[in-house]
């Protein structure tokens, strides 16, 4: 029995506080850093991570190991947990209150120009995609943020690879013609 199946057991048998730790701290990393791509705020990210990890330790009596991998399943709460902030009242409200980081640096000219129009890029590509269906917003997010091949998330979503290449091509041709669409009417207004 490896490590990993040694903490969930002792996590579901004995509801050890020690093991749970041990898990969490395996995986907490590359979990923030997942949900830390999507939201690029640190606070937040530092939230939804945290409330990642409490399903993960209340749900664990569910994870079946032939199904799929502990940091499948682990991945298919964290893509869910931030489908379902971004669906919430309070994604609408913070978007208009996201202040500067304390201490993050003020870049000079140039590359802050270029960073808020790649920021400005990457929101409107995100308010696009948020509007999609839970399954759409599932396959994109652990495709461009995980960088998860089609295999595997057909995986961790239980689909078929060819339903996870169709819907992601057929999403992406929706994002291109809906930015592309958004940018024009900017221009038209701006000039």
């Amino acid at each position: 029995m490896d490590k990993e199946d040694r903490l969930i057991r002792d996590i579901v048998k004995f509801n050890s506080k020690i093991a749970g730790n041990e898990l969490v701290s395996i995986y907490y990393k590359e979990i923030y850093i997942y949900v830390y791509k999507q939201t690029s705020q640190k606070e937040l990210a530092m939230d939804l991570t945290q409330d990642i990890f409490f399903s993960m330790i209340k749900s664990i009596d569910k994870f079946n190991k032939e199904k799929a991998s502990f940091i499948t399943w682990l991945y298919k709460i964290a893509t869910n947990k931030i489908v379902d902030y971004y669906r919430s009242k309070n994604y609408k409200y913070n978007k208009f209150i996201e202040p500067m980081e304390e201490n993050e640096d003020i870049p000079i000219q140039d590359d802050f120009v270029l960073t808020l129009e790649y920021k400005e890029d990457v929101e409107k590509i995100q308010n696009i995609v948020n509007k999609m269906s839970s399954d759409y917003q599932e396959i994109f997010r652990l495709k461009i943020f995980l960088d998860s091949t089609f295999l595997e998330i057909s995986k961790i979503l239980n689909i078929s690879e060819s339903t996870v290449k169709t819907k992601y091509y057929s999403m992406i041709k929706k994002i291109k013609k809906e930015f592309l669409k958004n940018n024009l009417k900017r221009r038209q207004i701006y000039g």
